[in-house]
């Protein structure tokens, strides 16, 4: 979740628009053995994680060949995602609502193509050990981040409703230290995914306590992770953002109806992963993809606008968003 703004909007002015324009694709975005397949990258937000099972299912499977496409799965880097992507030195990225909104406010030409999974399973974990059960026992206590503002003004926004102040919790940027370590060494609670962090400590048999965000807000529910391109490729070559999307899918839907063996292809893929893990947040992940969606990938302008409007209300945007330019569900397979 960490954001670098400042390098995602001078990579857009320095590096202008790259897309891959690589011949050999046919009108319809499919490919067949005669034709070189379409070369195209996407770029992760973080190491691999069960987020991304759904892109190495459709690869492993053979689904973006099948849609003509050629995909290079790579690392984000120091950039990260979001600039990455919107400068056009990847064709598709997995970013979060937030900063796609966050660009978007500025003309960075970022848009969300597909969310991965439909609600926000994020929260504030902490020990059980450490008696923090509400918001209002963030006071006295060590928040671990990344030194996001968004941070601060989403503590407030809960902690407000119990009538508690949030200039009484002590905010540490933690860096890439790990939540495990991190709660023993100097800090009380951090922000997590339950599908993954929340996975690891049932599977450590550490108890923890998990204030959800969603549980305090539904302005507070969006999409994180989404799928991203850059505006122009949309516009220029709009048949590789459907084939890709296509592709994406039938990975993600694989996802869902085989979890134990999307996990493996993970794992394969990923060596370095805790198998035991990954299997565990896949399992758990499975019927989170698609929820209460009509089809996975589908995202609601209400959703859109809800955060932008929380994002403007707490200072976070400089603009309101114009929500219907910051997300397509154009190119979803029906």
């Amino acid at each position: 979740m960490k954001k670098a703004f400042a390098i995602l909007f001078s990579a857009v002015l320095i590096t202008g628009c790259g897309q891959n324009n690589n011949e050999g694709q046919n009108e319809s975005g499919s490919g067949s053995e005669s034709e070189a397949l379409k070369e195209v990258s996407v770029v992760l937000d973080w190491t691999p994680n069960t987020n991304h099972t759904g892109l190495y299912a459709a690869k492993e499977n053979g689904y973006f060949e099948e849609e003509g496409l050629d995909v290079e799965i790579i690392m984000p880097g120091e950039a990260g995602a979001d600039s990455i992507v919107a400068s056009g030195q990847a064709d598709f990225g997995v970013g979060y609502q937030e900063g796609v909104t966050q660009a978007r406010v500025q003309d960075v030409p970022l848009v969300s193509i597909a969310a991965v999974i439909q609600h926000n399973t994020s929260g504030f974990a902490s020990p059980a050990d450490k008696n923090i059960e509400s918001p209002k026992d963030f006071e006295g206590k060590t928040y671990g981040g990344w030194g996001s503002p968004v941070e601060e003004a989403v503590m407030a926004s809960i902690m407000g409703q119990e009538n508690a102040d949030v200039s009484e919790v002590d905010i540490v940027n933690m860096g890439d230290s790990d939540f495990f370590t991190a709660v023993q060494r100097d800090i009380d609670f951090a922000w997590i995914y339950y599908g993954w962090t929340g996975i690891e400590a049932e599977l450590r048999n550490e108890d923890i306590n998990m204030i959800y965000l969603t549980d305090y807000s539904e302005k507070l529910d969006y999409y994180t992770p989404v799928l991203t391109t850059n505006e122009d490729l949309i516009e220029e070559d709009p048949e590789t953002v459907k084939a890709f999307l296509a592709a994406a899918s039938k990975g993600y839907n694989f996802s869902i109806d085989n979890p134990e063996e999307a996990a493996q292809i993970l794992i394969d893929a990923a060596p370095d992963l805790d198998e035991e893990l990954v299997k565990k947040s896949q399992e758990w992940l499975a019927s989170r993809y698609t929820d209460d969606a009509p089809r996975w990938g589908e995202q609601k302008l209400e959703v859109w606008k809800n955060y932008a409007d929380w994002m403007f209300e707490n200072e976070l945007l400089e603009l309101e968003l114009d929500a219907e330019q910051a997300f397509t569900n154009e190119f979803l397979p029906e």
